[in-house]
């Protein structure tokens, strides 16, 4: 019940950080000009989207509590409503302040933006922090809100299943929110890159580009509101998954214990967070991160020797987690890195044409998958290895080393989101700079601080990947224990049963399946707003020449991709709801551990893939156009764009949302466990 408590303590403390900096970053000032108008058009229309999607969203919500109402944590008609309906009110919340995430995310970065671009007229140094202390805003309320809200239903209840429930709200809306975004963000930039760079050979934000607007907000929906989803629920799937699994083992308090030093630690890193004048930006943001990481191990440890119930083999669980949530976002970042081998090589194949953009890149993309998954795999093996020696107590100690693991890995959560949203934030700022003409110094900077966002992104997404890895690994544990709840025996996972085999070929099919629905419908909208783009160029006179006065219709473009995203947002995460829902059905428990093994396998792997090669392609064009091999117009910089338009949807679609995915369907699993284990086909 104490660490509990103090994890309330500390969420309240990241919460008025998170207030303080949101009332830091709004009061500073912001240049004259048309600078203001063009950040109201975009905070406008990131709103717009975010409110009718939340609207789709809250119909789908609705529904899914009642599914949740009937047969979680036992079907109604076995008795017992009570906790059925806690269950259902737990999901809502879980759903609502996913949605809630997005909301703020979307509501600081819309205002950090505007004064991260005028802050660059003083220089690095304070555009920097009004980009750094705007994403941190979002850090410490996702986090602190995660937290707070496991640890209330924790005291209030005591009841793990409930925590579960809670997680399965946040990680089906965030399923959706990221997928929407996602298609919005990408819609947008392809349209926009490929008629205004490829075609007239404008820059990226010239505001003759209808697209350009939508460009921006696509930013703020995807890698803002979607991503802040995204890491808070695997942040609350990691708690669900340790606390299911923990209860049996009487080491709840060791999980609250960890999550809230974690918080606590990332409160310390960004609120030491700087730059010097002249600095790198991009070794500020990895500083913050190895020291939050410090912090947190210290802490961690010394809790641990203080504390007589915690066990140190416990304490080494969640440090290895940590140590490879780092080392797999490191790796991301040599794989993406703009000063690094890999996005030269690549760059330089962009002499020789698009063609071969795609095919170094690729590839480079399929090799940088490898460390990451030997990463997961010997966090996975040590974790479990490291707790297997007190499995002679009582209950799944090495399962619960791996959830651990999954914990130390999430445990600078705050400092990761603070560092993501970063990226977005200072790509509006310099976009900004460009359409409200803020001089060539100014640009310099932004581009500066663009091209370290690019980076930190990389490294968070594979961050995200990685503590998604183990969380989901940790829930099929958390799967198995509650069928052993309802069945009163312990289910292996054997590929030699038929069962098995049968959901392992089905889940691994699923995230390519997924990736392809979600990467199709980037596809049919941004033909869409590409067609509409060359007609507003064809038509409206004036436009294409730059003539005072003459604008484009920014809103046409936003509604194309605001109307396309919420169309196409719903097929895919619906499909690999019902299909796990069909297998469970058709082979039981048996083949559902089967399913969620394959699924977590191939949904690693093409994550990985995707997310490390679109950044790879990404600062491979920022790469040319920094002027390497020809520069800005060249051929190889239109090839490189073009490489970049394939990259999009791999590392701002379906990539990230893959790891949503594949926590979906392991909730899914989970709370219809009960259902497979009485009724199913073939067992």
């Amino acid at each position: 019940m104490l660490w509990a408590l103090i994890s309330l303590v500390v969420s309240a403390l990241a919460i008025g950080v998170a207030a303080y900096f949101y009332k830091w970053v709004q009061a500073l000032p912001v240049a004259e000009g048309n600078i203001n108008q063009i950040g109201e058009l975009i905070r406008k229309g990131a709103f717009t989207f975010l409110k009718r999607e939340y609207r789709i969203l809250s119909v789908f919500a609705g529904i899914v509590s009642v599914l949740v109402l009937l047969v979680f944590p036992s079907p109604v008609w076995q008795g017992g409503i009570g906790e059925n309906i806690l269950a259902a009110l737990s999901y809502i919340a879980g759903a609502a302040l996913s949605a809630l995430a997005g909301y703020i995310g979307i509501s600081i970065a819309t205002l950090a933006n505007v004064r991260s671009a005028t802050a660059a007229k003083k220089g690095l140094a304070p555009s920097y922090m009004a980009g750094f202390r705007g994403g941190a805003v979002m850090g410490m309320a996702v986090v602190s809100t995660a937290l707070a809200a496991a640890a209330l239903l924790h005291l209030l209840t005591g009841n793990a299943d409930l925590v579960m429930a809670f997680s399965f709200g946040a990680s089906s809306l965030a399923l959706f929110a990221k997928a929407g975004g996602g298609i919005f963000t990408k819609t947008a930039d392809i349209a926009a890159d490929l008629t205004g760079k490829v075609e007239l050979g404008i820059p990226e934000d010239d505001p003759r580009n209808p697209a350009v607007i939508a460009d921006n907000v696509g930013d703020n929906v995807g890698d803002v509101a979607g991503m802040g989803a995204d890491l808070f629920d695997s942040q609350i799937a990691s708690l669900a998954a340790a606390m299911v699994i923990a209860v049996p083992l009487g080491q709840i308090e060791i999980v609250f214990c960890f999550s809230a030093l974690g918080l606590l630690a990332s409160v310390i890193g960004v609120l030491t967070a700087r730059v010097g004048p002249s600095g790198d930006p991009g070794k500020a943001l990895n500083g913050g991160t190895l020291l939050t990481c410090g912090i947190f191990a210290l802490l961690t440890l010394i809790a641990t020797l203080l504390t007589p119930e915690f066990n140190i083999r416990i304490w080494g669980a969640a440090f290895l987690g940590m140590l490879v949530g780092v080392i797999i976002g490191f790796t991301s970042e040599f794989f993406t890195g703009d000063d690094k081998k890999p996005v030269e090589k690549v760059a330089e194949a962009c002499k020789s044409g698009p063609a071969f953009t795609i095919l170094s890149g690729f590839s480079y993309g399929l090799v940088s998958v490898m460390p990451s998954i030997i990463g997961i795999g010997v966090a996975a093996l040590g974790a479990y290895k490291l707790l297997e020696p007190l499995q002679a107590q009582s209950g799944n100690y090495p399962m619960f080393g791996i959830s651990i693991a999954a914990i130390g890995m999430l445990s600078i959560v705050g400092m990761i989101i603070s560092n993501d949203a970063y990226g977005p934030i200072v790509d509006n700022a310099r976009g900004l700079a460009e359409m409200g003409n803020l001089g060539d110094d100014v640009l310099e900077i932004t581009d500066k601080l663009d091209a370290a966002g690019n980076t930190a992104k990389a490294i968070t997404k594979g961050f995200a990947i990685g503590a998604a890895g183990l969380t989901v690994i940790a829930l099929l544990g958390a799967f198995q224990e509650i069928v052993r709840s309802v069945s009163g025996e312990i289910i292996s996972f054997n590929l030699m049963d038929p069962l098995v085999f049968f959901g392992t070929l089905v889940g691994a099919a699923i995230p390519a399946l997924f990736s392809a629905m979600l990467m199709l419908g980037v596809n049919r909208n941004s033909q869409v707003m590409v067609e509409e783009i060359h007609r507003q160029f064809d038509t409206v006179e004036g436009l294409k020449e730059g003539k005072p006065g003459v604008l484009p219709d920014y809103d046409k473009c936003i509604d194309i991709a605001t109307v396309g995203a919420i169309k196409e947002l719903i097929p895919a995460g619906l499909a690999a709801i019902v299909i796990t829902l069909i297998v469970g059905f058709v082979g039981g428990v048996q083949a559902m551990g089967g399913y969620l093994a394959g699924n977590i396998v191939t949904g690693l792997f093409l994550a990985l893939l995707m997310s490390n090669a679109g950044g790879l392609w990404d600062n491979a064009k920022k790469y040319i156009e920094a002027g390497n091999f020809g520069g800005k117009g060249s051929d190889a910089h239109k090839a490189a764009v073009i490489g970049d338009t394939v990259g999009d949807p791999f590392k701002d679609t379906a990539g990230p949302s893959i790891n949503t995915q594949i926590t979906v369907v392991s909730l899914v699993a989970s709370i219809t466990a009960v259902l497979f284990a009485a009724f199913s086909l073939f067992s």
